[in-house]
């Protein structure tokens, strides 16, 4: 199991980023998908996650009315759109294989780097 997360770069405050959820050899239709975050010198943080059964999301306090997630199953992947970046929304996000209900993360990949930062 094996999941690419990209689309991280360089943002101002304000902006906005479109990240994206890859895999390979599996589908991730069949699982419940998380992105979750870290920051250096910080706890991780679980930032969203959708459901493969009913296809409901689930957002962290600190990101939601900001970032919302979607699957595009023609394409195997898991968005996450984070709009109203700010400076606390640093940091290195993963996508990961999960159960949302129990923020249990189970497979994930390297992650893609976010700075937002005048």
């Amino acid at each position: 199991v094996q999941l690419q997360a990209s689309g991280g770069g360089l943002v101002q405050p304000g902006g906005s980023l479109r990240l994206s959820c890859a895999a390979s050899r599996f589908t991730l239709d069949n699982y419940d998908i998380a992105w979750f975050r870290q920051a250096p010198g910080k706890e991780r943080e679980g930032v969203s996650c959708i459901s493969n059964s009913d296809g409901r999301t689930y957002y962290g306090d600190s990101v939601k009315g900001r970032f919302t997630i979607s699957r595009d199953n023609t394409k195997n992947a898991v968005y996450l759109q984070m709009d109203s970046l700010k400076v606390e929304d640093t940091a290195l996000y993963h996508c990961a294989t999960a159960d949302c209900l129990s923020n249990y993360y189970d497979y994930w990949g390297q992650g893609t780097g976010v700075t937002v930062s005048s």
